[in-house]
C-alpha cells in the first residue's frame, strides 16, 4: 500500500513546488510591469 501512493505522493509533491514557482513568476512579472509603468508615467509627468 505504501509502496502505490509513493510515487503519487512525490508527483503531487513535485507539483506543488512548480505551482508555487508559477505564482512566484507571476507576482514578480506583475510587480515589474507595474513599476515600469509608474516610472514611465513619471517620465511623462515631469518631462519638460
Amino acid at each position: 500500500m505504501a509502496d502505490e501512493d509513493s510515487p503519487e505522493r512525490r508527483r503531487l509533491a513535485q507539483e506543488t513546488k512548480n505551482e508555487r514557482q508559477v505564482w512566484y513568476f507571476l507576482a514578480y512579472f506583475l510587480f515589474g510591469i507595474h513599476f515600469v509603468a509608474f516610472v514611465m508615467i513619471y517620465a511623462v509627468r515631469h518631462a519638460k
